[in-house]
Protein backbone atom coordinates (compact mmCIF):
# COMPACT_ATOMS: atom_id res chain seq x y z
CA UNK A 1 0.00 0.00 0.00
CA UNK A 2 1.45 3.39 -1.25
CA UNK A 3 2.48 6.05 1.85
CA UNK A 4 0.67 9.08 1.36
CA UNK A 5 2.83 12.13 1.72
CA UNK A 6 2.34 14.43 4.20
CA UNK A 7 1.05 17.48 2.93
CA UNK A 8 1.23 21.29 3.99
CA UNK A 9 -1.68 23.32 5.81
CA UNK A 10 -3.16 26.88 5.22
CA UNK A 11 -4.25 28.93 8.93
CA UNK A 12 -5.43 32.20 8.95
CA UNK A 13 -5.61 35.23 10.76
CA UNK A 14 -6.62 38.95 11.18
CA UNK A 15 -3.99 41.87 11.65
CA UNK A 16 -4.26 45.52 12.30
CA UNK A 17 -2.87 47.65 9.03
CA UNK A 18 -2.49 51.26 10.39
CA UNK A 19 -0.97 52.29 7.56
CA UNK A 20 -3.84 51.31 5.34
CA UNK A 21 -6.54 52.57 7.92
CA UNK A 22 -8.16 48.59 7.81
CA UNK A 23 -7.68 44.92 8.57
CA UNK A 24 -5.67 42.41 6.79
CA UNK A 25 -6.99 38.83 6.39
CA UNK A 26 -3.33 37.07 6.83
CA UNK A 27 -2.90 33.56 5.11
CA UNK A 28 -0.26 31.55 5.89
CA UNK A 29 0.98 28.25 4.41
CA UNK A 30 3.31 26.33 6.54
CA UNK A 31 5.46 23.00 4.87
CA UNK A 32 4.16 19.09 5.48
CA UNK A 33 7.21 18.82 7.85
CA UNK A 34 6.81 22.06 9.87
CA UNK A 35 5.42 20.90 12.91
CA UNK A 36 7.68 17.63 13.19
CA UNK A 37 11.11 19.82 12.88
CA UNK A 38 12.98 22.53 14.04
CA UNK A 39 13.83 23.82 10.79
CA UNK A 40 13.82 27.62 10.34
CA UNK A 41 12.42 28.27 6.35
CA UNK A 42 12.65 31.13 3.71
CA UNK A 43 9.10 32.93 3.08
CA UNK A 44 7.27 33.83 -0.18
CA UNK A 45 4.93 37.12 0.65
CA UNK A 46 2.43 36.69 -2.23
CA UNK A 47 -0.24 39.66 -2.91
CA UNK A 48 -3.85 39.10 -3.47
CA UNK A 49 -4.07 37.35 -0.97
CA UNK A 50 -7.58 35.71 -1.45
CA UNK A 51 -6.55 34.22 -5.10
CA UNK A 52 -3.75 32.14 -3.44
CA UNK A 53 -4.76 29.05 -1.71
CA UNK A 54 -7.29 26.67 -2.57
CA UNK A 55 -10.01 28.38 0.05
CA UNK A 56 -10.02 31.54 -2.46
CA UNK A 57 -13.49 33.17 -2.96
CA UNK A 58 -13.18 32.15 -6.54
CA UNK A 59 -12.64 28.47 -7.95
CA UNK A 60 -11.43 30.56 -11.31
CA UNK A 61 -9.09 32.48 -9.33
CA UNK A 62 -7.31 30.37 -7.79
CA UNK A 63 -3.57 30.12 -8.01
CA UNK A 64 -3.49 26.58 -6.41
CA UNK A 65 -0.31 27.85 -4.63
CA UNK A 66 -1.55 25.13 -1.71
CA UNK A 67 -1.23 21.93 -4.36
CA UNK A 68 1.26 23.00 -5.95
CA UNK A 69 3.99 23.14 -3.36
CA UNK A 70 2.45 20.08 -1.71
CA UNK A 71 3.24 18.08 -4.90
CA UNK A 72 6.68 19.59 -4.99
CA UNK A 73 7.14 18.88 -1.52
CA UNK A 74 8.90 22.20 -0.55
CA UNK A 75 9.76 23.46 2.69
CA UNK A 76 8.31 27.43 2.36
CA UNK A 77 6.69 29.69 4.09
CA UNK A 78 4.11 31.07 2.52
CA UNK A 79 1.99 33.86 3.33
CA UNK A 80 -0.67 35.47 1.26
CA UNK A 81 -1.86 38.94 1.73
CA UNK A 82 -5.44 40.36 1.61
CA UNK A 83 -6.07 42.84 -1.09
CA UNK A 84 -7.98 45.86 -0.70
CA UNK A 85 -10.82 44.61 -3.17
CA UNK A 86 -12.18 46.70 -5.68
CA UNK A 87 -12.19 50.11 -3.46
CA UNK A 88 -8.61 50.00 -2.53
CA UNK A 89 -6.83 47.34 -4.20
CA UNK A 90 -5.28 49.10 -6.76
CA UNK A 91 -4.67 52.22 -4.54
CA UNK A 92 -2.32 50.18 -1.96
CA UNK A 93 -0.02 48.16 -4.92
CA UNK A 94 0.44 51.23 -6.80
CA UNK A 95 3.58 53.61 -6.12
CA UNK A 96 2.36 56.31 -8.62
CA UNK A 97 -0.74 57.74 -9.39
CA UNK A 98 -2.25 57.52 -12.47
CA UNK A 99 -4.59 59.72 -13.84
CA UNK A 100 -7.29 57.20 -15.00
CA UNK A 101 -7.02 54.77 -12.45
CA UNK A 102 -5.63 57.03 -9.30
CA UNK A 103 -3.47 54.82 -6.65
CA UNK A 104 -0.31 55.78 -5.70
CA UNK A 105 -0.06 54.64 -1.76
CA UNK A 106 2.38 51.45 -2.41
CA UNK A 107 4.47 53.23 0.07
CA UNK A 108 2.09 52.65 2.68
CA UNK A 109 0.62 48.99 2.32
CA UNK A 110 4.79 48.13 1.94
CA UNK A 111 5.53 49.68 5.31
CA UNK A 112 2.56 47.59 6.75
CA UNK A 113 4.54 44.96 5.35
CA UNK A 114 8.15 45.91 6.41
CA UNK A 115 6.95 47.09 10.30
CA UNK A 116 3.81 44.82 10.95
CA UNK A 117 3.26 42.34 9.03
CA UNK A 118 6.89 40.84 8.49
CA UNK A 119 8.36 41.23 12.47
CA UNK A 120 4.94 39.34 13.12
CA UNK A 121 5.67 36.14 10.86
CA UNK A 122 9.57 36.55 11.98
CA UNK A 123 8.21 36.53 15.56
CA UNK A 124 5.27 33.56 15.36
CA UNK A 125 6.90 30.93 12.75
CA UNK A 126 10.50 29.86 12.32
CA UNK A 127 11.64 31.70 9.34
CA UNK A 128 14.53 32.50 7.71
CA UNK A 129 15.14 36.41 8.14
CA UNK A 130 17.50 37.23 5.68
CA UNK A 131 17.17 38.72 2.03
CA UNK A 132 17.99 35.77 0.43
CA UNK A 133 15.42 33.95 1.61
CA UNK A 134 12.77 36.43 1.26
CA UNK A 135 10.74 36.61 -1.98
CA UNK A 136 7.46 38.84 -2.96
CA UNK A 137 5.86 37.88 -5.70
CA UNK A 138 2.57 38.82 -7.46
CA UNK A 139 0.77 39.63 -11.07
CA UNK A 140 -0.51 42.82 -12.49
CA UNK A 141 -0.15 45.47 -9.91
CA UNK A 142 0.83 42.64 -7.73
CA UNK A 143 3.76 42.30 -9.76
CA UNK A 144 4.62 45.82 -10.61
CA UNK A 145 4.80 46.24 -6.62
CA UNK A 146 6.54 43.13 -6.36
CA UNK A 147 9.47 44.70 -8.73
CA UNK A 148 8.82 48.41 -6.95
CA UNK A 149 9.42 46.57 -3.89
CA UNK A 150 12.48 44.91 -4.58
CA UNK A 151 14.44 48.18 -6.01
CA UNK A 152 12.86 50.28 -2.76
CA UNK A 153 14.00 47.52 -0.50
CA UNK A 154 16.69 45.47 -1.23
CA UNK A 155 17.96 44.86 2.27
CA UNK A 156 14.85 43.10 3.11
CA UNK A 157 13.64 41.12 0.02
CA UNK A 158 16.38 39.33 -2.14
CA UNK A 159 14.05 37.87 -5.28
CA UNK A 160 10.94 38.90 -6.99
CA UNK A 161 8.40 36.61 -8.13
CA UNK A 162 6.94 39.44 -11.58
CA UNK A 163 3.86 38.19 -13.39
CA UNK A 164 2.49 40.40 -16.24
CA UNK A 165 3.92 43.61 -14.31
CA UNK A 166 1.31 46.59 -14.73
CA UNK A 167 4.21 48.59 -15.57
CA UNK A 168 2.14 50.53 -18.33
CA UNK A 169 0.74 52.48 -15.08
CA UNK A 170 3.54 54.72 -14.41
CA UNK A 171 6.22 56.10 -16.60
CA UNK A 172 7.85 56.64 -13.13
CA UNK A 173 8.93 52.68 -12.63
CA UNK A 174 11.08 53.06 -15.52
CA UNK A 175 13.04 56.48 -14.01
CA UNK A 176 13.36 54.35 -10.76
CA UNK A 177 14.83 51.63 -12.50
CA UNK A 178 17.51 54.54 -14.06
CA UNK A 179 17.95 56.21 -10.97
CA UNK A 180 19.29 52.39 -9.20
CA UNK A 181 22.79 51.96 -9.13
CA UNK A 182 22.95 48.47 -8.90
CA UNK A 183 20.75 45.05 -8.70
CA UNK A 184 21.52 42.20 -6.21
CA UNK A 185 18.49 40.48 -5.87
CA UNK A 186 16.77 37.88 -8.37
CA UNK A 187 14.08 38.35 -10.73
CA UNK A 188 11.88 36.17 -12.58
CA UNK A 189 9.35 37.94 -15.47
CA UNK A 190 6.80 36.69 -17.14
CA UNK A 191 4.02 37.55 -19.23
CA UNK A 192 1.83 36.13 -21.74
CA UNK A 193 1.83 37.40 -25.39
CA UNK A 194 -1.83 37.87 -25.40
CA UNK A 195 -2.02 40.37 -22.84
CA UNK A 196 -2.33 43.94 -23.50
CA UNK A 197 -0.67 45.44 -26.43
CA UNK A 198 1.86 47.15 -24.17
CA UNK A 199 2.55 44.59 -21.97
CA UNK A 200 5.39 42.60 -23.47
CA UNK A 201 7.13 45.69 -25.23
CA UNK A 202 7.08 47.50 -21.29
CA UNK A 203 8.32 44.04 -19.78
CA UNK A 204 11.22 43.74 -22.71
CA UNK A 205 12.11 47.82 -22.14
CA UNK A 206 12.56 46.89 -18.20
CA UNK A 207 14.79 43.96 -18.58
CA UNK A 208 16.68 45.49 -21.01
CA UNK A 209 17.10 48.27 -17.90
CA UNK A 210 17.59 45.42 -15.47
CA UNK A 211 20.74 43.74 -17.32
CA UNK A 212 22.22 47.05 -17.29
CA UNK A 213 22.34 47.14 -13.45
CA UNK A 214 22.38 43.52 -12.22
CA UNK A 215 25.92 42.02 -11.75
CA UNK A 216 25.32 38.85 -13.15
CA UNK A 217 22.50 37.95 -16.00
CA UNK A 218 21.83 34.88 -14.18
CA UNK A 219 19.74 37.00 -11.66
CA UNK A 220 17.23 37.70 -14.33
CA UNK A 221 14.93 35.05 -16.16
CA UNK A 222 12.03 36.29 -18.44
CA UNK A 223 9.41 34.03 -20.11
CA UNK A 224 6.97 35.16 -22.89
CA UNK A 225 3.90 32.24 -22.58
CA UNK A 226 2.51 31.69 -26.14
CA UNK A 227 -1.43 32.38 -25.83
CA UNK A 228 -0.62 33.67 -22.47
CA UNK A 229 -3.84 36.31 -21.03
CA UNK A 230 -3.80 38.44 -18.28
CA UNK A 231 -5.72 36.40 -16.19
CA UNK A 232 -5.55 33.43 -12.67
CA UNK A 233 -5.51 30.78 -15.14
CA UNK A 234 -2.57 31.84 -16.86
CA UNK A 235 -0.61 32.83 -13.74
CA UNK A 236 -1.11 29.68 -11.93
CA UNK A 237 0.25 27.56 -14.32
CA UNK A 238 3.60 29.26 -14.56
CA UNK A 239 3.66 29.39 -10.92
CA UNK A 240 5.33 26.69 -10.33
CA UNK A 241 8.56 27.00 -13.05
CA UNK A 242 9.31 30.56 -11.09
CA UNK A 243 9.42 29.59 -7.77
CA UNK A 244 11.47 26.08 -8.35
CA UNK A 245 13.83 28.91 -10.57
CA UNK A 246 13.79 31.30 -7.62
CA UNK A 247 14.43 28.61 -5.23
CA UNK A 248 17.15 27.30 -6.62
CA UNK A 249 19.20 30.54 -6.80
CA UNK A 250 19.30 30.65 -2.89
Amino acid sequence: MKTKKPLGNVTSFVLEAPQLHSDKTIWVYLPYNYNNSDTNYPVLYMHDGQNVFDESESYKREWHVEDKLNELHSEVIVVGIEHGGSTHRIDELTPYKNDDYGGGHADDYLDFMLTVLKPHIDNNFRTLTDKEHTTIFGSSVGGLISFYALLKFPDVFGNAGVFSPSFWFSEEIFKLMDEVETIEGKIYFMAGDHESKGMIPDLERMEKLVLQKVKNENQVYKKIVPNGRHNEKSWRKQFKEAYMWLEKQN
